[in-house]
């Protein structure tokens, strides 16, 4: 079985690094993305998304309160599997 992992979108600023701890300090297993890579592989900018934000197949959420809350409806799913687990 194949589970998708969320994408944190990531930047330079502090609340980034912050969001990569709370991920990482409740074994959350993530793809990390720096905005800049967008600019250096798209040459384009990422105009209306902020850096922290978290795609996962739960939905998105935006900065450190919705990752926090991403954790908590992680931790409901652990046993349950969505159909958008799967590309």
């Amino acid at each position: 079985m194949v589970i998708r992992k969320p994408v944190l979108l990531v930047d330079d600023t502090e609340n980034s690094r912050l969001a990569i701890e709370l991920l990482e300090d409740n074994n959350i297993k993530f793809v990390e993305y720096h905005v800049r890579k967008f600019e250096e592989d798209c040459c384009v900018e990422l105009p209306t998304t902020r850096a922290p934000a978290l795609f996962a197949p739960e939905g998105i959420f935006r900065n450190l309160e919705g990752i926090k809350v991403y954790l908590t409806v992680e931790k409901k799913n652990t046993s349950e599997t969505s159909e958008s687990a799967y590309w």
